[in-house]
């Protein structure tokens, strides 16, 4: 795969073929224990420490288990907000108040998700966050994520981009997504920090 100047959307497909096929190889134990281990390295994540608004996102299937870092951050007073997908695959916002207010929805052929039962705060919510969990497959050395290619964070991206917001922007993944390397688009930002089970990174100045 080349990696010479702007790579294509096909280099994508072909890492998240590879880096989907390794998850799901994981076990429901494999993927539990992960996730305790995430959320104890996240919870010591200064800024998640210092956070009153955190937009994150419940993780399903073999992806990096979110759940118990929601419920620690939910307990310490922190507000999170959840994603809700809309029609054109860009993401409304709501607050997480414990899993009995979580809804499983089916989006067409999509996988089930798990979203906000309550109150739909709008698109531009996620603006008010200071830290932003993302999803993704993988991370490389200068931060560039990899995502799954829905394209939903590349609007929530742009759209704290358009509107000056500076959350930290932090992914979750495990240990081996972790990469010298990812194809990168133009229109592709770096996060800031990762958080895998063993521990986190920062990238570039950092926050």
């Amino acid at each position: 795969m080349s990696h010479l100047g702007r790579t294509t959307e096909p280099d994508k497909r072909t890492l998240r073929r590879e880096l989907l096929a390794v998850r799901s190889r994981l076990t429901a134990d494999d993927v539990q224990e992960a996730a305790d281990a995430l959320a104890e390295c996240a919870l010591r994540l200064p800024e998640l420490a210092e956070a009153r608004t955190v937009a994150a996102y419940v993780s399903v299937g073999a992806e990096p288990g979110t759940l118990a870092l929601l419920d620690a951050l939910h307990a310490r007073g922190t507000r999170v907000l959840l994603p809700v997908l809309l029609a054109d695959n860009d993401l409304d916002w709501g607050a997480y108040a414990g899993r009995g207010s979580l809804a499983r929805v089916q989006h067409g052929g999509k996988m089930a998700l798990f979203e906000p039962s309550g109150e739909r705060l709008g698109p531009d919510a996620v603006t008010r966050a200071d830290v932003v969990l993302l999803p993704g497959l993988a991370v490389d050395a200068r931060g560039m994520r990899l995502g799954r290619g829905g394209g939903s964070y590349d609007r929530v991206l742009a759209r704290l981009e358009r509107t000056g917001a500076q959350p930290s922007l932090v992914v979750l993944l495990y240990d081996a997504e972790v990469v010298a390397r990812v194809p990168e688009e133009a229109h592709d930002r770096p996060v800031h920090a990762v958080v895998t089970p063993s521990g986190a990174r920062r990238f570039g100045s950092g926050r």
